[in-house]
């Protein structure tokens, strides 16, 4: 099965296909305006500050989810570069920008491997979502939790880079930060496969 094959089964591909009258030009428009779109979500989600305990939850990862799932590995982690562009390229996309800095100078910081990772996590969620996994909450939820996993690997090696390795890495970087997480896997693990249910019905 091709990779063009695979991707057919992304919500995204299904409510637009990639092929249409324009062939060809249909599916670079497609894919050029669901990057921006998506990037344009990701900078939004990154100003929303939920307060939530043990430290607020922004909703960033939750978008990169919500993309990855939903566009399929290939475009979710273009998305995501886009947006990585957009910040590197001076605007204040990111969560704490222009606050803390903007540009290269913030992503060079202590967020770095975490704006890293999110590339990696809306590609597993979406290589995971072409292959039926976003269908069933069970398995959406499943595959978010990898795409957390490889989130936060470069989110905390960088961390321990800039920081020393004796310092309490998993303390600062990832466990205050688990029970948002795990709610906002849980908001997208029933928002697709509900999403898969409301295209069957009235498609």
């Amino acid at each position: 099965m091709t990779a063009l094959q695979l991707e057919q089964g992304t919500l995204a591909t299904t409510l637009w296909p990639r092929h249409g009258k324009l062939g060809e030009m249909n599916g670079l428009l497609r894919s050029t305006l669901l990057a921006v779109v998506g990037s344009l979500l990701l900078w939004a989600c990154a100003k929303i500050q939920v307060p939530f305990y043990p430290v607020p939850v922004t909703m960033t990862t939750f978008a990169v989810m919500a993309i990855g799932l939903a566009y399929g590995w290939r475009l979710g982690a273009v998305t995501v570069l886009l947006y990585l562009a957009q910040g590197a390229a001076g605007l204040p996309v990111f969560a704490g920008t222009p606050e803390k800095g903007i540009g290269l100078l913030y992503m060079a910081g202590p967020t770095g491997g975490y704006l890293l990772g999110y590339v990696l996590m809306a590609a597993a969620c979406g290589g995971l979502a072409q292959r039926g996994w976003d269908r069933h909450v069970f398995t959406a939820g499943l595959a978010m939790l990898i795409g957390s996993v490889l989130m936060y690997l470069p989110g905390l090696f960088w961390l321990g880079v800039l920081f020393g390795w004796d310092k309490p890495i998993l303390e600062w970087g990832l466990i205050p930060f688990v029970p948002g997480d795990l709610l906002k896997i849980a908001l997208v693990a029933l928002s697709l496969p509900l999403a898969w249910k409301l295209l069957a019905k009235f498609r």
